[in-house]
């Protein structure tokens, strides 16, 4: 069965948090990502300077298990508020399972990103389910550290 991991979710203090994290815990970042090294948006939004500095993704070990998260700027998240900025992050084994737990879980709830390829190489989507729990569903191909 799949891996589960909290992903916190930040307005504009991601990066400075995971550097207080890592203070504490020690260890490196396998991955850091800003909203500035993702391709254009569809639908046509911008980001501003400002956001695309923000951080897209990081992960940091504590022990065997990755603690990930992001910012959330006004453009590609819903409104972050203390209480909707955790998340449950899946790690499948198999794209099958992915859209086995997405689906099932998902059923009842709202969809805010299909499960789908993305640029960065994984079979990802993200939902809140029906009891208003967010869920990212990941699968990679090749398995990364974060």
């Amino acid at each position: 069965m799949a891996a589960i991991n909290p992903y916190l979710t930040f307005n504009g203090t991601c990066e400075a948090a995971f550097n207080f994290y890592k203070s504490v815990f020690g260890g490196e970042f396998p991955f850091i990502g800003r909203y500035k090294d993702m391709p254009p948006a569809e639908d046509g939004k911008e980001l501003s300077p400002t956001e695309g500095e923000l951080i897209m993704h990081v992960s940091l070990m504590i022990g065997n298990t990755p603690l990930m998260g992001s910012d959330a700027p006004g453009n590609y998240e819903g409104e972050m508020v203390t209480g909707n900025n955790v998340s449950i992050s899946i790690n499948a084994d198999s794209r099958d399972e992915a859209n086995r737990v997405f689906e099932g879980l998902s059923a009842g709830g709202t969809v805010t990103m299909p499960i789908q390829d993305t640029f960065w190489g994984a079979y990802f989507g993200m939902f809140t389910d029906k009891f208003g729990i967010n869920w990212m569903v990941n699968f990679d191909e090749v398995p990364s550290n974060a």
